[in-house]
């Protein structure tokens, strides 16, 4: 039976491919950094001596909201670089057959037309509230490129929109905005106030549900030998973070109390991406965990699992 690691193996996406791996015949290996810290090569070389895999699903990363990535730009570019170098260079020198590397469409260009599709992704600078992130998430791509090309490694990379599900990043500093608007709405209820989202609410995002990403990349490695496959929900189903906001306030019972506090940076106002490539190539019509629908299974998830 063939192995596959997937490093990040703890997180959202990989809690999400933990749920689904029972519908594959594979071993799956789920690594997280407490078993090895992949900003050392050292480590790196021993996780892959360790576990031998055939194929990996590269998933680790050092990722946080908006305003982590305004703040900590320093920490956002090296250790994405260290870890990408470490695992992508690991990846050839030991002959895996496959790596699917995961990218985010957070990084790419800031002024592009949209939707936004794979080809896009060099055409210009991205925004500059996640630039740090956003080129070192640039450079796996271009790392993944050179060693399909020169030795011709099926190395691949692919992009979903903005995630969420169980196991979610649910700080309010450092989380993405729709975890973080779960917590904050819990504790507005909690202590009587306001539910203040910063921001004017009107900024637009694709968001996907961690098991349906998880799915997805499944059929990538099994399927698809493409350079770059951008993974998201259809154009029809972009949301606005006021609407997402008031979803989860109703999860609450707590719509009445919802505030926008437009002092806040609202970051980029819309990423709207083709799914376009990944829909040719599917072989069925895939189902997509509707958005009410997902919301709601994560308020549940936090309610049980994060509250405290």
């Amino acid at each position: 039976m063939k192995r596959i690691l997937v490093t990040g193996g703890y997180g959202l996406v990989g809690n999400g491919i933990q749920s689904v791996s029972k519908n594959y015949n594979y071993e799956f290996i789920f690594v997280c950094s407490k078993d090895y810290n992949l900003l050392s090569m050292g480590e790196t070389i021993q996780m892959f001596k360790d576990h031998q895999p055939n194929m990996i699903i590269h998933l680790a990363a050092c990722v946080g909201g908006l305003y982590k990535n305004m703040n900590d730009k320093v920490q956002m570019l090296e250790q994405n670089l260290m870890i990408n170098y470490n695992v992508v260079k690991c990846a050839h020198d030991f002959g895996v057959e496959k790596m699917v590397a995961c990218l985010s469409t957070c990084i790419f260009p800031d002024k592009v037309s949209y939707p936004i599709e794979e080809n896009m992704l060099h055409n210009g600078p991205p925004h500059d509230s996640n630039y740090a992130y956003a080129y070192a998430k640039r450079m796996l791509e271009i790392h993944c490129r050179t060693y399909r090309e020169q030795y011709g490694d099926n190395f691949i990379c692919v992009t979903p929109t903005n995630i969420y599900g169980h196991h979610d990043n649910f700080s309010l500093e450092d989380g993405h905005v729709l975890p973080a608007l779960i917590h904050k709405c819990y504790l507005a209820k909690e202590k009587g106030i306001d539910f203040i989202v910063r921001g004017s609410g009107k900024p637009l995002r694709q968001f996907i549900y961690s098991e349906d990403l998880a799915r997805l990349i499944m059929f990538v490695l099994e399927n698809v030998s493409e350079d770059n496959i951008i993974l998201s929900v259809p154009e029809s189903e972009e949301k606005s973070i006021e609407e997402i906001a008031r979803i989860i306030a109703r999860n609450y019972d707590y719509e009445d109390n919802v505030v926008f506090d437009s002092s806040y940076s609202d970051g980029q106002y819309k990423k709207t991406v083709s799914n376009d490539k990944i829909n040719a190539l599917l072989f069925n019509d895939f189902q997509f965990t509707p958005i009410e629908e997902g919301i709601k299974k994560s308020v549940e998830w936090f309610i049980q699992y994060k509250k405290k």
